[in-house]
């Protein structure tokens, strides 16, 4: 795993300054401390901060093909690698390198933009194409790994993180209010759109061409949740699934370092360890966090699977005063509103993996999705049932059904029951049925906007952007596809694998995998009978079923626990009350002039005097705080003088080494040792 940077001249040729990718690469050094690369010729230059995982030797990038007219800067893991290198030595191509980085290049020389069909990954890569002039920049499947974009002064700038953009002055930096009213109410800005005005995404499953004639983004993958009609036994179905996730997590831990994985105590992640632990030689270290609040801790059944396993495990405990007090390193890496603190606890655990001595680590994360496990799955089922039958005597009753693992939690209340499962439909087009009760309920956040933004809102409607991301995907025959398609269309990506995934984990250079989104897994699960993913209530059925026998019952049968950690009160501790104050000041909110200050005064009361809040204040009490952060770093107070900081240290580190500059532009690359 990597940060890439790049910048590409679409008016004139002139030397690509290095000093500007120099100060790109270096804000993304958290990616890849291992070491630096560069290429840069009149028209392009590319920038690459290497995290050494396979090929340790060799693998230094920028990579480029035989007679270095095709060049790369690559963020990610190739799983296929092996396989692929071999077809493409029978055809002809010599390798310099071990690495899975040289095998897209040479797949690249031979099919275009049709080599991705042949990866199995989790990438976002950038080719530059020399005799042609053109940069062919892609992102995998599933989103897993970012690549973000902006096109100013007749250049487009391109890196892994949006702070490698800003690192350029070139680059104006401003929030997006349109993407603040679609994470207000989406959970996530819809691409291409991100948090900042004019900085642009590349949508999960799309690749781009960039030449001297502009920009042409392309689809070249989306998930499918639609039914093929076969006709397998619920044998087949089970023995399938349970052999793709055996192939699927022995690719991912192809690794030249020691890989170790999460373990929750939830059905996901103890999946994962168990193949590893039963079809795999890999020694088994495993990782998780507990809570000091019981209404959030699986401490219990993490030690169930521990001591099942025989695993060498390593436990880190959060706090509420722990998560206050790293939420602002949090923003910095996740370059987002969050309206959750549940990214905090994740940030700690990598932070645990690495200095445990490991940089790769397996997950469960993508399971929900592709096998609907969520309960928003089972909310679309029970609504449907209650609007034919008004009358039932369980509407009351239906959260104890739905919500077992929220018994003591505080909010649970009959009033809010009956209010959620009537929420309002006449807003949204009906293909969104199964999310417009959470939808509803977020926007209600909303109100704390100020009259200024709410005047930039007034003729925007948010569910446009929505129902053209999601294109004709959303067209399918029942309702639980529907809802997978776009959950895993939208907040997976967008959400989950960002601030919750990729960005905690490469804050300590982490390398995270999901062996469940293996696109092949996925492409199965998609065309699986809609009751073999959820039967009745039961989520997750041929999973559960594929396991048996090999996972203990207690796992199996346990009753799912979302995974959720303290919000509001988090941020009105000892460790967090200054920048707290400081950020929701009347100073403060006038800056930034999104939210109302009586409102946001007023809540801020309601906190500090009631430690148990609902869904809707602690949504608000992140989502402002986030904001406020995001506008802190990135806006008000992000200047040249923290770039030009990690830009000189990366300089003062290679000149003492002896850092050739000439050599560095005319190879693209640099011997191990002079960084």
């Amino acid at each position: 795993m990597c940060g890439l940077a790049g910048i590409f001249s679409f008016e004139r040729e002139g030397e690509i300054s290095l000093d500007s990718l120099k100060r790109m690469i270096a804000m993304v050094r958290h990616r890849g401390p291992d070491g630096f690369g560069f290429y840069r010729d009149r028209r392009a230059g590319l920038a690459h901060a290497r995290l050494s995982i396979i090929d340790l030797e060799g693998g230094w990038q920028p990579v480029h093909n035989e007679d270095k007219s095709v060049w790369i800067v690559f963020n990610g893991t190739i799983f296929n690698y092996r396989e692929l290198r071999t077809a493409l030595e029978q055809e002809g191509h010599r390798f310099y390198t071990m690495s899975d980085t040289e095998v897209i290049v040479h797949l690249y020389e031979d099919h275009g933009p049709e080599c991705l069909e042949s990866l199995n990954g989790q990438f976002s890569f950038a080719i530059w194409d020399v005799r042609l002039e053109t940069l062919f920049i892609a992102r995998d499947r599933l989103g897993i790994r970012p690549l973000f974009y902006t096109v100013v002064g007749g250049s487009l700038f391109f890196a892994s993180e949006v702070k490698s953009l800003f690192a350029d002055s070139r680059v104006p930096r401003a929030l997006d209010p349109y993407a603040l009213d679609q994470t207000f109410t989406f959970w996530m800005a819809i691409p291409p759109r991100t948090m900042f005005d004019n900085i642009l995404e590349l949508p999960a499953g799309h690749y781009m061409k960039v030449d001297r004639g502009g920009v042409k983004t392309t689809q070249y993958w989306d998930v499918d949740f639609d039914y093929n009609g076969d006709d397998k036994t619920e044998v087949a179905y089970v023995e399938e699934l349970r052999e793709l996730l055996i192939n699927s997590t022995r690719l991912q831990l192809r690794s030249d370092v020691p890989v170790g994985a999460y373990l929750s105590g939830g059905i996901d992640s103890s999946v994962i360890t168990t193949l590893i632990k039963k079809f795999t030689d890999t020694p088994l270290r495993t990782f998780s966090v507990s809570f000091d609040d019981v209404a959030f801790d699986e401490s219990e059944h993490q030690k169930k699977m521990i001591d099942y396993l025989g695993a060498e495990h390593s436990t880190i405990r959060c706090t509420s005063a722990d998560i206050g007090s790293i939420f602002p390193d949090v923003i910095w890496h996740a370059e987002s509103v969050v309206l959750r603190t549940a990214a905090a606890p994740l940030y700690l655990l990598a932070k645990l993996v690495r200095d445990s001595g490991y940089r790769v680590v397996l997950t469960g994360e993508g399971s929900d999705e592709i096998l609907a496990g969520y309960d928003i799955f089972k909310e679309v089922k029970v609504r449907r049932f209650l609007e034919r039958n008004p009358a039932s005597k369980f509407r009351q009753l239906i959260l104890n059904r739905l919500y077992p693992s929220l018994k003591n939690y505080p909010t649970k209340s009959l009033p809010y029951t009956a209010s959620f499962f009537k929420a309002q439909t006449s807003a949204y087009p009906v293909e969104f049925y199964s999310h417009i009760p959470r939808w509803s309920r977020t926007t209600m956040v909303k109100m704390f906007f100020s009259q200024e933004l709410k005047n930039a809102l007034q003729k925007y409607e948010c569910i446009d952007d929505l129902s053209k991301y999601v294109s004709d995907g959303i067209y399918r025959a029942d309702d639980i596809s529907r809802a997978q398609y776009l959950e895993t269309k939208t907040l997976l990506p967008n959400y989950l694998l960002s601030s919750q995934g990729d960005r905690v984990a490469m804050a300590h250079s982490i390398e995270s995998r999901f062996p469940f989104l293996d696109h092949r897994l996925v492409d199965f699960c998609g065309k699986l009978p809609p009751t073999m993913r959820m039967r009745a209530l039961t989520e997750k059925y041929i999973l559960k079923k594929s396991m048996m026998g090999l996972l203990p019952d207690s796992i199996l049968k346990r009753t799912r626990q979302p995974y959720i950690s303290s919000d509001a009160k988090s941020f009105f501790t000892n460790r967090s009350q200054d920048y707290t104050d400081e950020l929701l000041s009347e100073k403060n909110l006038k800056i930034s002039g999104l939210f109302n200050m009586k409102s946001v005064q007023l809540l801020v009361k309601k906190c500090r005097q009631n430690p148990v809040l609902g869904f809707r204040e602690n949504m608000a009490v992140v989502g402002i705080v986030s904001t406020q952060l995001l506008h802190d770093l990135f806006i008000r107070k992000f200047d040249s003088k923290r770039t030009e900081l990690c830009a000189r240290e990366m300089t003062t580190k290679v000149t003492s080494d002896g850092y050739d500059v000439m050599r560095a532009r005319e190879t693209g690359q640099f011997r191990k040792g002079e960084f």
